[in-house]
């Protein structure tokens, strides 16, 4: 049975700003409503990976061994960078567009994607996050904690495109001031840079 503990924690730590949230936050500002819920998708379908890790015991590994460690956090650390530079420059995320290409849509998709599957915090998070709501008299614990993490993920989902919705609809009333907008670019680049930072001055737990 899913906890009501299990709904409020999930709900809490979805909802706190992170680089998916921006990242969301960015595209509806930029491209609208639709973009960001793509990137809602995008962002959501990276969680997948560290779950399927700490189901599977793989985030185990990834925490004791450095060198894994280190190079998924670095490859995290240069995308963030990344990212940030598209949001500074209005080359990325904040590029205003009308419509979105196939491309374009998968593009979000891809860099939602791995925004989150180049965190290796997550995994270890998983780890450390689902096996305290899973049910001590459980049957099945793989079977429960994958219920747990898609449910995590529709959460994710949810919110975001609450997220990504609410700044679509604020675009109408920025799009036509170039200024405030690239102030806001450059705000979002300036929490990727903190974000980036922060991943490459934690360690492992």
């Amino acid at each position: 049975m899913i906890s009501l503990d299990f709904l409020i924690t999930s709900l809490i730590i979805v909802a706190l700003p992170g680089t998916g949230v921006i990242y969301t936050l960015a595209l509806g500002l930029g491209r609208g409503m639709k973009a960001s819920i793509w990137a809602a998708f995008g962002c959501t379908l990276g969680i997948v990976p560290h779950m399927t890790a700490s189901i599977l015991g793989l985030a185990a590994l990834l925490h004791a061994s450095a060198v894994a460690f280190e190079i998924v956090r670095y490859l995290g650390v240069a995308w963030l960078l990344y990212m940030a530079w598209g949001m500074w420059f209005g080359t990325g995320a904040m590029k205003v567009t009308a419509n979105e290409s196939a491309a374009g849509v998968l593009k979000i998709i891809r860099d939602g994607i791995l925004l989150n599957l180049l965190n290796p915090k997550l995994s270890v998070f998983f780890l450390a996050f689902l096996p305290q709501f899973v049910s001590a008299n459980t049957p099945d614990t793989t079977l429960e904690m994958t219920l747990l993490g898609l449910i995590f993920m529709a959460m994710t989902f949810a919110v975001f495109v609450i997220y990504g919705c609410f700044a679509g609809a604020l675009r109408s009333h920025i799009i036509e001031r170039p200024k405030v907008m690239s102030l806001i670019g450059k705000s979002f680049a300036g929490a990727f840079v903190l974000m980036g930072s922060k991943l490459l001055l934690t360690e492992r737990l």
